[in-house]
C-alpha cells in the first residue's frame, strides 16, 4: 500500500512570511534582505556582499504605517521568484518556499476551517494543480541553490 504525501494546512497568511524577504540587491544585484517592523515604522534593506544598507519609514500619513511586503518599501525584486510557463512561481524567503514545498509535493493536501485569507487560498492556480508538481519542484530546488 502506497502512503500519501500528506500536508495539513496551517491557515497561514501573506503575515506569517511577509516580515523578512529575500531581495535583488538595488546595488549588486546578489542576494539581500528587507525587513520591516510595523511597530517601529522603519523598513530597512541590507546586503552581505557589497554592505548596501537602505532604512525608510514604513509611515506614509498621520494615520500610521501601511503594511506591505518588506521588499515593497524598497522597489525591490523578489529573490526567490522564476518564470514558469507563462506566469511567476515566487516565495518571499526560505520558510516561505519550504511551505510551498510541502504543499506542491503532497499527494493529499488536507484543509480546516479556512477563511478565505491564508496563503495557499490566494496562490494562482497553477500551483495547486497535480500536473504541474514536478515541474514546480524542480523551480523550487532551483531556487534553493539559487
Amino acid at each position: 500500500m502506497i502512503i500519501p504525501n500528506r500536508f495539513q494546512d496551517e491557515n497561514l497568511t501573506k503575515y506569517d512570511f511577509y516580515k523578512e524577504v529575500l531581495i535583488v540587491c538595488p546595488s549588486c544585484s546578489k542576494k539581500a534582505t528587507a525587513i520591516v517592523d510595523f511597530e517601529g515604522c522603519e523598513a530597512k534593506l541590507f546586503c552581505t556582499h557589497c554592505s548596501c544598507i537602505k532604512t525608510t519609514t514604513t509611515k506614509f500619513n498621520k494615520n500610521g504605517s501601511i503594511e506591505v511586503a518588506a521588499n515593497r518599501y524598497f522597489d525591490a525584486e523578489l529573490w526567490l521568484q522564476s518564470s514558469f510557463k507563462n506566469d511567476v512561481f515566487w516565495a518571499y524567503n526560505e520558510k516561505h518556499l519550504e511551505y510551498l514545498e510541502r504543499y506542491i509535493s503532497a499527494t493529499l493536501r488536507e484543509h480546516k476551517d479556512r477563511t478565505g485569507f491564508t496563503i495557499l487560498e490566494k496562490l494562482p492556480k497553477f500551483y495547486h494543480e497535480a500536473k504541474n508538481r514536478n515541474d514546480l519542484l524542480k523551480v523550487i530546488e532551483k531556487l534553493r541553490n539559487k
